[in-house]
């Protein structure tokens, strides 16, 4: 397992604080491969988009969100476009009543500017006095925020994660109900079983997060709502602006901060 190439510059095992933060900027299409690393990471995204893939599933993270990963968790971020962001690591013996989980938290207005106050010292002004007690602060809201529904969760039974990654592949030709239980070689009830019991979700309802997590990466890239919506198999982009409204509380414009996609 390859160590983040971040960590070389700032290794968290010669710093004593709790928290390490620093601000980088990645271009669309840059990918950091599967590593692992002890400390548990935020990636605050400022502007643009991720998606962190995990043995747990794929997690999405527009502007104001950020995903959260526990330590020693195996990943890969792509970036979707040139994004912006606040990487935040977590000491490993800071983390016991932080998340275990990986997961989309929502950034709040006072998270922010707690990270962007304690980003503002020197790092090695961060272990004692006014840093500090930020960092404190900081892990407190950590432990607070409420999970965003940005999570693609995958099965690990073989025949099922199969069907699965295929559908990833290619959200547009999605299998029947009687097809994909076909394919695993299981009746229709014990699919449906099956599959609940490993995502937390009904088939039908994984794929339609399977779409809207492809049209989250379209929208990213730049395609507009009526490409997303012909390219996805909805009904037309009213369709698909109120289904993405729907999941994500915000039309397709809202949700990445302008009107280009309403």
């Amino acid at each position: 397992m390859s160590i983040h190439p971040e960590l070389a510059e700032f290794p968290t095992q010669d710093v004593a604080a709790p928290i390490i933060g620093y601000a980088k900027s990645q271009p669309r299409g840059a990918l950091n491969d599967w590593h692992a690393h002890d400390a548990a990471q935020l990636f605050h995204v400022v502007k643009g988009s991720i998606a962190i893939d995990t043995e747990h599933g794929t997690f999405f993270a527009p502007p104001e969100r950020a995903v959260w990963l526990p330590p020693r968790v195996a990943h890969q971020t792509r970036y979707l476009t040139d994004t912006d962001l606040r990487y935040v690591y977590v000491q490993i013996e800071h983390t016991l009543d932080l998340p275990q989980t990986p997961q989309v938290i929502q950034v709040t207005t006072l998270l922010r500017a707690l990270i962007l106050e304690f980003m503002s010292f020197p790092r090695a002004d961060t272990e004692s006095g006014p840093a500090a007690r930020i960092a404190a602060v900081i892990l407190d809201q950590l432990k607070m925020l409420p999970a965003a529904p940005l999570q693609l969760p995958m099965p690990q039974e073989a025949k099922l994660r199969g069907l699965c990654e295929g559908v990833v592949r290619c959200p547009a030709h999605i299998p029947t109900l009687n097809e994909a239980a076909a394919r695993c070689a299981t009746s229709v009830r014990s699919f449906e079983r099956r599959i609940k019991a490993e995502t937390g979700l009904s088939y039908r309802t994984w794929c339609r997060q399977v779409k809207l997590f492809r049209a989250l990466e379209l929208l990213a890239s730049g395609r507009t709502v009526s490409d997303v919506s012909h390219k996805l198999g909805y009904e037309g982009p009213s369709a698909f602006v109120a289904t993405f409204k729907k999941a994500f509380g915000v039309t397709p414009g809202r949700y990445f901060g302008t009107g280009e996609h309403d």
